[in-house]
């Protein structure tokens, strides 16, 4: 008797020996995207960490640009420029741009980079070197410069925005929105033009832009210099409603092999979300994508940030 031929079973083998060939890239993928969630939670355990050290970001409480002249510094309400901690009096600031002095108030306890300040001295201006901190209380100021101006920057370990922050809050993390971007160089010298949150307009390196596709569609993020690494600052569909309203930012390795990995899990919110006393950088109009990035930090609950209405 002629056995009947079982058309079935060569397509079946074929299937099941290409699943069992599968299991193996399956297994990669999925050891990948529980790596990269575990470097993630790190990522985001050091996040945390540095907006809410002593002197971090949350610590903002002044950001004064003085002409030149003299002004009074203190606790008092009738001071020019007033600290929420130390003496009533801490001295008299003056200004000559460049150039900036600082005189202590008589019996006022002022360190000048943790040394007791006995009498006048000019102080450094952030720049090149790291600039001098005048402190008291639980708090300090140094001088820095934004163009031809001169502005007082200060901090304190007892700001409200820091005793009274409410944490972070993220998207779940999702192994899809970590995406190998082809990178495409601009010439070198290329530059492009940022707005910052106070208006003014400066242009930076600009050495190229990362290419990308989501559910089959081309974007592209132009990229800014960070030393080792690149910065790129995003705005998106979810900007102003589950993320910040004036967009985020997001580093990257740089290039290797013609491409770079953007990981929209560590996309996080810029120090403005936080505190109105920042110069934050804005997404330049190339960097508005057209897409929802439903990944990294969520819009803060707190209050003490800019809001795009501010502006």
């Amino acid at each position: 008797m002629a056995v009947p031929k079982c058309e079935w079973v060569g397509p079946r083998i074929a299937l099941v020996l290409a699943a069992l060939l599968m299991l193996p890239v399956m297994a990669q993928d999925k050891e990948s995207a529980q790596r990269w969630e575990k470097e993630a939670m790190e990522w985001r355990e050091q996040r945390l960490e540095r907006l809410t050290a002593p002197f971090g970001w949350l610590s903002l409480v002044g950001l004064e640009f003085l002409p030149d002249g003299e002004w009074a510094v203190g606790s008092s309400v009738d001071s020019d420029v007033r600290l929420p901690s130390g003496p009533d009096r801490w001295g008299v600031l003056t200004f000559a741009r460049p150039r900036a002095w600082f005189e202590p108030a008589e019996g006022a306890e002022v360190l000048l980079d943790e040394q007791r300040l006995e009498a006048r001295r000019e102080l450094i201006v952030a720049g090149e070197e790291p600039a001098t901190r005048v402190s008291a209380g639980t708090g300090w100021f140094e001088i820095a410069r934004r163009g031809d101006r001169l502005v007082l920057r200060a901090r304190d370990s007892e700001a409200s925005t820091r005793r009274e922050f409410l944490g972070l809050e993220y998207f779940d993390f999702d192994p899809d929105w970590r995406i190998e971007a082809r990178w495409e160089a601009h010439p070198g010298g290329s530059t492009i033009p940022v707005a910052d949150v106070l208006g003014e307009l400066r242009d930076q390196p600009n050495p190229g832009r990362a290419v990308f596709s989501v559910a089959g569609r081309e974007h592209a993020l132009e990229a800014l210099e960070a030393e080792d690494q690149l910065f790129f600052i995003f705005a998106d569909r979810t900007s102003g409603r589950s993320t910040y309203g004036l967009g985020r930012f997001l580093y990257s390795d740089l290039p290797a092999d013609g491409h770079v990995v953007l990981d929209f899990n560590r996309a996080y919110n810029p120090p403005c979300a936080f505190n109105a006393y920042t110069t934050c950088p804005l997404p330049p109009p190339e960097n508005r994508l057209d897409l929802h990035v439903e990944a990294g930090e969520l819009r803060y609950r707190g209050s003490g940030g800019i809001q795009p209405s501010d502006l």
